[in-house]
């Protein structure tokens, strides 16, 4: 998948996404929406759709971040 989207991407796109991934995980973490826009210097508008991605019922964003969370707590307990 890397090499692929490496392939398709500039790497301007590769940091949006990037950044785009990480404001999602903060927001799934429960990171109030104005301390992630300070966090990663990015607008309001950007963390309100990511928001609006997280809520929306199907979201598949959402789903990988709950499935990532349950195998970080899966991970934690055997630690």
């Amino acid at each position: 998948m890397q090499r692929f989207l490496n392939e398709i991407l500039t790497p301007a796109e590769r940091r949006d996404l990037a950044l785009r991934w990480r404001l999602m995980k903060l927001l799934h973490a429960g990171v109030p929406q104005r301390k992630v826009a300070a966090r990663l210097g990015v607008s309001l508008c950007k963390i309100t759709r990511g928001s609006r991605v997280l809520r929306r019922p199907g979201s598949v964003s959402r789903r990988l971040l709950d499935s990532m969370s349950k195998e970080e707590e899966k991970d934690a307990g055997t630690s």
